[in-house]
């Protein structure tokens, strides 16, 4: 790939607002195969295509997911708390245990080909972290890392007072992302009484509407996280439409 690496990266930019949970991961997957097959036609010479990246926006309405590594002990809610508080479940390809999606939240999901940024995963999620802690500093909030827990947290040296605001799960494969992050804007946070969140049992998790005292305007945060999402990774993100890819991508 290195007939890219010195050009800076154009993402295309979606945000599909409210979107069910099992429409949108297909949506991912058509992305991410379409990616992986353009990276193999380029390497064997088949096509002079450069795969593209995407950064795609979204909510969805209620619903717990289970990573590859995850424990159904952890989910705390059985079949029928489930249905009467219109919660749906999924059992996905992505890394990390359970997690609740819903509204409130801004979910983010990077669809990248690694190659032509930096092969290090680790990196990758240290960059997704920076981009939540940047943003949270323009709020006011403090937030910082803990060793060996994936995530962006509040007091994260204080073990009793630790509380994520921030969950991630990805998948990667031939060095092309997918899945990624939920950050808790006005979030319910009743719902994580659902589950174990990320399978931590000691350790609480929180919103930037409970931490502030006040709803924050969704836009506005997007606006910040875009800014810093495409700082970190210079790249210049590009506006696509949701009609333009569906009709390209099969």
């Amino acid at each position: 790939m290195s007939q890219v690496s010195n050009l800076k990266s154009q993402i295309k930019f979606l945000d599909l607002g409210l979107i069910d949970y099992k429409e949108c991961w297909d949506l991912q997957e058509r992305i991410f195969n379409e990616t992986v097959s353009d990276k193999l036609a380029l390497r064997d010479g088949l096509s002079q295509k450069i795969p593209e990246h995407h950064l795609i926006f979204c909510e969805h309405p209620h619903v717990i997911t289970l990573g590859k590594s995850g424990k159904m002990e952890n989910l705390v809610a059985n079949n029928e708390m489930l249905k009467q508080k219109g919660v749906s479940f999924y059992k996905i390809n992505r890394g990390g245990d359970i997690t609740y999606h819903g509204p409130g939240q801004i979910i983010g999901y990077p669809i990248l080909d690694l190659d032509q940024f930096f092969t290090d995963i680790h990196k990758f999620m240290r960059f997704l972290e920076e981009t939540m802690i940047r943003m949270l500093a323009e709020y006011g909030i403090e937030a910082g890392r803990i060793k060996g827990a994936t995530g962006v947290w509040l007091d994260p040296e204080n073990p009793f007072k630790a509380r994520k605001i921030c969950a991630f799960g990805i998948r990667c494969s031939r060095w092309v992302t997918m899945h990624g992050w939920a950050l808790n804007v006005n979030s319910d946070l009743d719902f994580f009484e659902l589950i174990v969140p990320c399978g931590i049992s000691d350790k609480k998790v929180t919103s930037m509407q409970k931490e502030l005292g006040r709803k924050l305007d969704m836009e506005e945060v997007k606006g910040k996280l875009k800014k810093h999402f495409a700082e970190l990774f210079e790249a210049e993100l590009v506006q696509s439409e949701k009609k333009e890819l569906l009709e390209r991508i099969v």
